[in-house]
C-alpha cells in the first residue's frame, strides 16, 4: 500500500508539470492579427514593418492598423511622413525604441510652455542641419535635452584655462 501511494505520489509529480506545461503551448493564442490577416492595402501601407509584426505585441499591432485605416484619408505629404517614420522606426534597435517611448513620455509630461520651447530649440537645430550641409545627415549632434528642473549651475573651467577672477595657469 506504502508502495502505491509513493508511487502515485511520483507519478503525479512528474506527470502534472508535463500536463501543464503542454496546456500553455497548446492554450497559447497567436497575437492577432496575425500579417496574413492583413488585407493587401494594409499590407502595403505597413510594409515597413513586416519584418517587425511577429514580435509585436496586440496593442502596438492594433495601433498600427489603425493607422493604416486611416491613411487613405491623409494629405500625401503625411503620408509620406509616415512611411518614413515607420522605415526608421523599423531600424531601430530595441533599447533605442524604449529610449524614444520614453522620450516621448516625458516630453509628454512636460508643462505647455516648457513643450513649446523644447519645440523651438528643435526647430532651431533642425534650421542649424539644413544651414550647415557639411554635418553629417545620417549621424547629426543629439538635439539638447529638455531640462524639467532649474538650469545646472555654470560648469566648472576646464583644467588649463582661466576663468573670470582666478589666477592664470603657471607655465
Amino acid at each position: 500500500m506504502a508502495k502505491t501511494l509513493l508511487a502515485l505520489i511520483i507519478w503525479l509529480c512528474l506527470a502534472f508539470p508535463t500536463v501543464a506545461a503542454q496546456g500553455k503551448t497548446a492554450g497559447k493564442k497567436p497575437i492577432r492579427p496575425v500579417w496574413s490577416e492583413l488585407t493587401p492595402a494594409q499590407q502595403k501601407i505597413l510594409a515597413p514593418l513586416s519584418s517587425e509584426w511577429d514580435r509585436m505585441d496586440a496593442t502596438r499591432r492594433k495601433k498600427w492598423v489603425a493607422i493604416a485605416g486611416r491613411y487613405p484619408k491623409m494629405k500625401p505629404k503625411e503620408q509620406q511622413r509616415l512611411q518614413k517614420n515607420m522605415a526608421e522606426w523599423a531600424k531601430l534597435t530595441p533599447a533605442q525604441r524604449k529610449a524614444a517611448r520614453n522620450k516621448y513620455q516625458t516630453m509628454k509630461k512636460l508643462p505647455p510652455d516648457k513643450r513649446r520651447e523644447v519645440a523651438a530649440q528643435w526647430k532651431r537645430y533642425q534650421q542649424s542641419l539644413a544651414a550647415h550641409p557639411e554635418l553629417s545627415p545620417s549621424d547629426p549632434p543629439a538635439p539638447p535635452e529638455p531640462q524639467t528642473a532649474e538650469a545646472p549651475a555654470e560648469a566648472p573651467p576646464v583644467a588649463g584655462t582661466a576663468s573670470a577672477g582666478s589666477p592664470p595657469a603657471a607655465q
